[in-house]
């Protein structure tokens, strides 16, 4: 029921949000002008941005797979990912596909039960360390523009408390795990689990520093790429934006679309671009809502195939097809029990 209660509130968010950035006239005019003399060469580019972004993020889940001693054939390793890369896309929290990417690598690596969980802890981990390097990089450059006015202010600052609190966990995990504390934490301590796992992947992956190296190296593509597929969005629509403008603003919306309001960040992305865009980079309020939308579509043809791979998948055990809640509890069990063995 809780659940229930939170997508439907996350859903009514989203309706809300988008009334609220389309009902302006002037907006939806600004916005029929844009679509009339659109440039389909660069919404084709778009699209092969985030197949970059798809191919990066491949490469990097292989390389932490490899240091885990995790070999699948390549048709099985392609179908995990997409699976996970569709239902990150469209399940409400941005996490509903590491769960079922999850529970069928566990599945597919019975002898491997522990490691398969450590690399899909540690890639998502490994992404946002990614993230917050090229946050700070970029923030750092375009400070004075981005904290130009109170509205850009506003959405900088939340950025910052997001991204001092990333920081302050990520130092906390280091720490705790350099001088194995975990003892010290109570054992009903929010995290504990998935803290002592990323400690556990952080013993592991250092004594392989080139593949976690080349893993970073691929996060780092793999954001930045999407990057591009939103500035070619931009230029799609004809924007005219400076690229390193742009890609300051990026971190901003990135982060808080991610967070649980709205349904896969609808709306929310929106308007977070109409305010940024319009006022650091000089696009129309209606163009710049439309490149959140336009590059959420491109994001969504992209991620189309894993529901494809989903829908005719067979795991490589017994078991049929489960709902969401028994894959949670499985991973969740597998996580306790990597915690207690610490």
């Amino acid at each position: 029921m809780k659940k229930v209660i939170i997508t439907v509130v996350q859903l009514a968010v989203t309706v809300c949000l988008l009334a609220w950035v389309y009902h302006d006239p002037k907006k939806l005019a600004e916005m029929r002008e844009a679509i009339r003399h659109a440039r389909v060469e660069w919404l084709l580019a778009g699209i092969v941005a985030y197949l970059i972004v798809e191919a990066a993020a491949a490469f990097r889940w292989q390389m932490l797979l490899k240091v885990q001693g995790i070999r699948l054939t390549l048709p099985r390793l392609s179908g995990l990912f997409l699976i996970g890369m569709f239902y990150n896309q469209f399940l409400p929290g941005g996490t509903g596909g590491d769960i079922i990417k999850s529970y069928l690598l566990l599945k597919e690596t019975p002898d491997h039960k522990a490691g398969a969980l450590l690399a899909v802890v540690f890639d998502r981990f490994i992404g946002l360390v990614a993230l917050v390097a090229i946050t700070v990089t970029l923030v750092s450059m375009r400070f004075d523009l981005l904290s130009q006015t109170y509205e850009t202010r506003r959405y900088l600052w939340i950025l910052l408390i997001l991204l001092g609190v990333s920081v302050a966990t990520l130092a906390a995990s280091f720490v705790i795990s350099g001088f194995n504390l975990f003892h010290l934490l109570p054992h009903k301590f929010p995290g504990r689990d998935k803290l002592i796992e990323i400690a556990a992947a952080y013993h592991l992956y250092a004594r392989h520093w080139v593949a976690t190296s080349l893993a970073f190296g691929a996060s780092l593509v793999a954001h930045l790429a999407t990057f591009t597929t939103f500035l070619c969005a931009a230029y799609a629509l004809r924007a005219d934006v400076v690229v390193t403008n742009f890609f300051a603003v990026m971190p901003i919306e990135r982060t808080i679309s991610a967070l649980p309001i709205s349904f896969a960040g609808v709306g929310i992305r929106e308007k977070v671009l109409q305010t940024m865009l319009h006022q650091v980079c000089g696009v129309n309020e209606g163009v710049a809502v439309l490149i959140g939308s336009l590059s959420f579509l491109i994001m969504v043809v992209c991620c189309l195939p894993g529901g494809i791979v989903y829908f005719f998948y067979r795991p490589s055990g017994p078991e049929g097809r489960i709902r969401m809640r028994e894959m949670k509890r499985e991973v969740a069990t597998m996580e306790h029990e990597i915690s207690e063995s610490q």
